[in-house]
């Protein structure tokens, strides 16, 4: 499992920003087609809104990738 650090003074980021900064995705475009289709899940959980605020603590699982927000 990979760790996403979060920037000091962030309390989150969201689901789509952290597809986009860690490469999983290339654009926002891109990360909101594979979010709405299902193909992302937080916490073990599908999710399918690209602006889902990830806290530290939070995992995300896509294509068999997984990232802990940190």
């Amino acid at each position: 499992m990979e760790l996403f650090q979060l920037r000091a003074g962030e309390e989150f980021i969201r689901l789509g920003q952290v597809l986009k900064a860690v490469g999983l995705v290339e654009t926002g475009a891109e990360a909101k087609e594979v979010i709405q289709e299902g193909m992302v899940s937080v916490n073990g959980e599908t999710e399918t809104r690209r602006g889902r605020k990830l806290y530290k603590g939070d995992t995300v699982s896509y294509e068999g990738k997984e990232l802990e927000i940190g």
